[in-house]
């Protein structure tokens, strides 16, 4: 990352500048009283200053913003750029998400509101995406059908898009948790990332599919590939929309979630199994693996610093030497 700057090296030698208005009224007081005896006055009435004499105050200024410059040259002011390099050891991560018919019930909310399932695990999961700048994440989804909707990318907001176009029954009104998880291990399966890690988060039991989640956790296993499982539901009857020939209607249903499944995948590949009621739960769940699955960031800083302070002497001395010609020439005083 490039990031302009400008700041001063010695910032306390700027201090000295509230010298000059002292100096300046030292110098007027000087002046005042700097008298010299005559005998009579009356030879000076109706003489005016003329312009060389009301103009003498240009010397005095000049020399304020020479003693000014010196002052602010040795500040060290400096400008340029600091460029951020960041060398990370990144999590590979496949987020299995169950799209299936189950998730329109209405047990969670969202802003005080009543939501399905999907919509709230669809904010949750991108607020966990945002989090995790330096890893690669990818998406699968499955229902009855289980296919990629994002390869792995460090493309947060191309991840953040797509996770907004996940619909309820787009793989289908199945749940095939079997080939979900299978799939997510198949995307990391030839990956060289440090750690690689499955979050498959469903909210029913295997029921399509020609892979059972046993199999495939076996074989999440044998690749070193860690699966958090998360299973998402109210304990209970939960209000659902069905679809009647009058319009939609809300019913109570008992879904069923097999939790006993998702702690053994968990356990055999050394992830951990989690449950989530409502979506504060589903929140804090995910910020638990945020924490769990840290990622080693190595930060570089250089700068190219560009040195002003050459150019204000430059200039100081310029304008003490106009003032010593000025001072010589236009406005010379004889003794």
């Amino acid at each position: 990352m490039k990031q302009y700057f400008f700041n001063f090296l010695h910032p306390w030698i700027l201090f000295l500048l509230l010298l000059i208005p002292v100096i300046l009224l030292l110098a007027r007081y000087y002046k005042k009283n700097t008298t010299l005896p005559v005998s009579s006055l009356d030879l000076f009435q109706g003489i005016s200053p003329s312009f060389k004499q009301k103009s003498e105050f240009v010397l005095t200024w000049m020399r304020v913003l020479a003693l000014a410059l010196i002052i602010i040259a040795l500040a060290r002011p400096q400008s340029g750029y600091k460029f951020t390099e960041s060398i990370s050891e990144g999590i590979d991560i496949m987020l299995a998400i169950d799209t299936s018919g189950s998730m329109k019930a209405l047990d969670f909310q969202m802003k005080g509101d009543e939501s399905n399932r999907l919509d709230v695990i669809k904010n949750v999961v991108s607020n966990f995406i945002a989090k995790r700048k330096y890893d690669r994440t990818g998406i699968v989804v499955f229902g009855e059908e289980a296919f990629t909707q994002c390869p792995l990318t460090m493309d947060t907001e191309i991840l953040s898009q797509l996770v907004k176009r996940l619909k309820i029954g787009m793989a289908g009104d199945g749940t095939a948790i079997g080939n979900g998880l299978a799939l997510a291990v198949k995307r990391l399966r030839n990956q060289k990332a440090k750690s690689r890690v499955v979050i498959l988060l469903t909210d029913g039991r295997n029921n399509s599919g020609d892979l059972s989640p046993e199999v495939a956790s076996e074989l999440a296993k044998q690749l070193g590939i860690k699966v958090y499982a998360v299973g998402v539901g109210s304990q209970g009857p939960v209000p659902y929309p069905e679809e009647t020939p009058f319009g939609i209607r809300k019913i109570y249903a008992q879904l069923d979630l097999d939790e006993d499944t998702l702690k053994a995948v968990a356990n055999t590949t050394g992830g951990r199994y989690f449950r989530a009621t409502d979506t504060e739960e589903l929140a804090t769940i995910y910020n638990e693996i945020d924490a769990l699955e840290k990622t080693k960031v190595d930060v570089k800083e250089y700068k190219e610093v560009n040195e002003k302070f050459p150019f204000l002497i430059l200039v100081a001395l310029l304008l003490l030497l106009l003032e010593k010609i000025m001072n010589e020439t236009y406005w010379f005083k004889l003794p």
